[in-house]
């Protein structure tokens, strides 16, 4: 369309519309059939205009455009949603059957006036939110929801709709002032409208938009320039990646009470409602919520029936409705079919979705207004090249049916078949669900089992996953580099992305994303997050062969800066006495390895960290733990170490579990094979003198740690500690008989403790026996 000449005379009439509103659908087909226009222009994507035929190709509602976008710095989708009472819907094919030539007018999605906006036709409730509540307090009704059917659903048709609706929306709109991206839209929609009145003449043009923005609209038309171009479609910027896909939606994500931020809910009740009236969709619906209930065995006769008919009518009366509306049904059926004293409030009340605990029958009337209505698109319906390219690898592996499979990560078929089915998974495509498999890099899991279910929800995920790339492979590392982004610091969610990538065979990411990790790392400040991201991601890089990420650039990358973070972060911690840290002491366990095993590869500063453990090991002002696992790092690590000293030096009741458990996260292998030096009695010789020359209640006090860090070794080895202490006493038993005490050691130790106290008051008062026995070898039995 270029140019138009001549002065505007085309009459335009704008109709204000809430979306998904069946009594606005019937006002915009009776105004375009009894006008016949030149143009429809509706609130819509404006990038899809052109391909308004693939709207119309004949699919079962509801559909939804979904638009996508991405660039460097955003990523960005969203819906405009249609159902049969949509009135953008009816807009639509109404327009088409007039002659019309009908567009959507609106900015695309992608453009940045919808930042942050997940749903096209999101109504402005929250702003003008004022004016709704004092209308729900003048009509004596609970929410915006009940207003919009008193006032506009229910009454009968009187031929004043359009002024109601108008005047409806020129109150709200009053009151509120409208944000810098709803003035760039409407300013935008004007245009479109300018241009389309200068070219019809004087034949009439017909303007469907949200209530919201119809006289903002008008204004800036009737105040722009009488001569107007046809503006041009926005398209995404150089670089960024943006489109839109028919894809099929549900009456469950139309739905308020599912969490949907637009429209009306309970769309199967709003279905009826256009299809056969009032009437019919309340009787309808009666007998749908009492055949649930019957299903469910709850018991409802013929006359709770009957009842909750009459009710419901009963209840339009009193509240002066032509016919029932969708509260008058709730409220009668309840009241009808609910005896019990009801605890959470009655969902229709306020909008939202359902509170837990619901009464069964009232999430059965919920459910049933609601609807499990699903689209389906037309065979043929143009899909993003990642939809073709999932059902062609489904096929040829053999993964496109229902069932379980069990795949052998060993066999190139098997590992191929797991990298897909694990993409899916991270793209959140339905169907796909692991039952087992590999967990951390580390592991010697070569199989995995999966459950395949196919069904209505995968092709609309899989339209809405073609946003991140064309193929599968693609598709996954931008869903993967999305959540590195959105990670942040978080570095535990990061070794969960890591992993991810590994599963999906997805391990070279971008240097871009490799940057952002290493980033993280470097401004991680909690060590329980480094240790995890450390030992998965050393495990992967130094064994994964069968996940092809053995010496991965990438994951040397990420340990390399995990050892260098966590060396910096253990030298500030600062503490007393206190619990042992377990997820710190596995942060210096993934650090020892990574130093042993990958040091000359990666570079490594092994020296710098044998300082590091030198410094904080003799650091008073380090929790005990600490000091005791720096000091199994320097040992482990190869540094010269007097152990029995350094037991000795912690050897306080309050501290020495805490230290020796930090001792054997690090270096139980150098304590368990330590040969004593000439005249030596070892760690755990001296740790033997030190347990049994403990006082009652400093045993009592000790022993909870020092129970606690013996559990790092396995039962086997606690087994040979046993018979080395036994043959350090020169006592003949069983060690296993010795680990298998039948009581609990805090109860024997705290009887031993009751003895003492009460050996100590008969001593005083000359009442006990000469000699009182030592009980070393119970209270090492207590210990081990």
């Amino acid at each position: 369309m270029g140019a138009a000449t001549g002065r505007r005379t085309a009459e335009i009439t704008y109709i204000g519309v809430r979306h998904h509103s069946p009594a606005c659908a019937r006002l915009v087909r009776g105004t375009i059939r009894r006008l016949r226009p030149a143009f429809v222009l509706i609130e819509g994507p404006a990038d899809f205009s052109d391909r308004l035929d693939e709207l119309l190709l004949g699919h079962d509602l509801p559909v939804a455009i979904y638009s996508h976008y991405r660039d460097r710095e955003r990523v960005h989708g969203s819906w405009s949603p249609f159902c049969a009472y949509s009135p953008e819907w009816v807009a639509v094919t109404e327009g088409r059957a007039a002659g019309a030539e009908v567009r959507f007018i609106d900015l695309p999605a992608w453009h940045p006036a919808f930042a942050g906006l997940r749903n096209r036709y999101a109504d402005a409730d929250q702003r003008y939110a004022a004016v709704v509540e004092r209308l729900c307090e003048t009509f004596a009704v609970d929410n915006s929801d009940t207003l919009w059917d008193h006032m506009f659903e229910g009454p009968a048709d009187d031929g004043t709709l359009e002024e109601r609706l108008a005047a409806y929306f020129d109150l709200v709109r009053g009151e509120s002032e409208a944000g810098a991206d709803d003035t760039e839209r409407e300013a935008y929609m004007a245009r479109w409208v300018r241009a389309a009145a200068a070219e019809a003449g004087d034949r009439p043009v017909v303007v469907v938009t949200g209530g919201y923005h119809r006289a903002a609209i008008r204004r800036l038309v009737e105040t722009g320039p009488e001569e107007e171009r046809r503006p041009e479609v926005p398209a995404p910027p150089e670089g960024a990646i943006g489109g839109s896909y028919l894809v099929p939606y549900s009456f469950q994500r139309l739905d308020a009470f599912t969490g949907y931020q637009s429209g009306m809910p309970s769309p199967e009740y709003y279905q009826r409602l256009w299809e056969g009236g009032a009437e019919a969709a309340a009787a309808g619906l009666t007998e749908l919520v009492v055949k649930r209930l019957r299903e469910r065995r709850q018991p409802v006769s013929t006359a709770d029936l009957i009842a909750a008919r009459t009710l419901t009518d009963g209840l339009a009366r009193l509240r002066g409705h032509a016919a029932p509306v969708r509260t008058d049904l709730l409220d009668g059926l309840v009241a009808a079919l609910v005896s019990d004293d009801l605890e959470q409030r009655l969902p229709w009340t306020s909008r939202g979705p359902l509170d837990p605990g619901a009464h069964p029958a009232v999430i059965e009337m919920v459910e049933a207004l609601s609807g499990d209505r699903v689209g389906r698109l037309r065979p043929g319906t143009p899909a993003p090249p990642l939809v073709h390219e999932v059902e062609l690898e489904l096929e040829r592996l053999k993964l496109d049916g229902a069932g379980t499979v069990t795949l052998k990560l060993a066999d190139d078929r098997g590992l191929t078949r797991s990298r897909v089915l694990h993409r899916l998974r991270v793209l959140r495509i339905p169907g796909f669900d692991r039952d087992h498999g590999p967990s951390t890099g580390a592991e010697p899991v070569l199989d995995e089992g999966w459950t395949l279910t196919p069904g209505d929800r995968r092709l609309p995920a899989l339209i809405e996953a073609g946003a991140y790339g064309a193929t599968l492979e693609d598709a996954a590392a931008a869903v993967l580099e999305e959540r590195v982004a959105d990670a942040g610091n978080d570095v535990g969610v990061l070794a969960v992305v890591l992993f991810d990538a590994a599963l999906c065979g997805c391990a070279d990411l971008s240097d871009r994303i490799a940057g952002t990790i290493a980033a993280a790392i470097a401004g991680a400040s909690e060590l329980d997050g480094l240790g995890d991201v450390l030992a998965t991601t050393l495990g992967l890089w130094r064994h994964d062969r069968l996940l092809g990420t053995a010496g991965s650039p990438l994951f040397g990358r990420v340990v390399e800066g995990c050892v260098t973070r966590v060396l910096w972060l253990v030298e500030g911690v600062r503490g007393g006495p206190g619990p042992a840290d377990l997820p710190r002491l596995r942060a210096l366990a993934a650090t020892r390895d990574a130093l042993l095993h990958a040091a000359g590869p990666l570079g490594l500063d092994r020296d710098a960290a044998l300082a590091v453990a030198a410094r904080v090991s003799a650091s008073t002002a380090a929790p005990p733990d600490l000091r005791g696992a720096a000091f199994g790092l320097g040992w482990s690590l190869g540094a010269a170490a007097d152990a029995e000293r350094a037991v000795l030096g912690a050897a306080l009741p309050g501290t020495l579990g805490d230290w020796l458990t930090g001792l054997f996260a690090l270096a139980r292998d150098e304590v368990f094979a330590e040969e004593p030096r000439e005249g030596g009695r070892g760690v755990l010789g001296v740790l033997d003198d030190l347990v049994v020359g403990l006082g009652g209640d400093d045993f009592l006090v000790a022993l909870p740690a020092l129970r606690q860090a013996f559990e790092f070794f396995p039962p086997r080895e606690r087994e040979a500690i046993a018979e080395r202490l036994l043959e350090r006493r020169g006592v003949k038993g069983s060690a296993r008989s010795l680990l298998r005490s039948v009581q609990d050691p805090v109860t024997i130790a705290e009887a031993r403790a009751l003895e003492e106290k009460v050996g100590r008051l008969l001593a005083a008062e000359g009442l006990a026996p000469a000699d009182e026995p030592v009980r070393g070898e119970e209270r090492e039995e207590e210990t081990v």
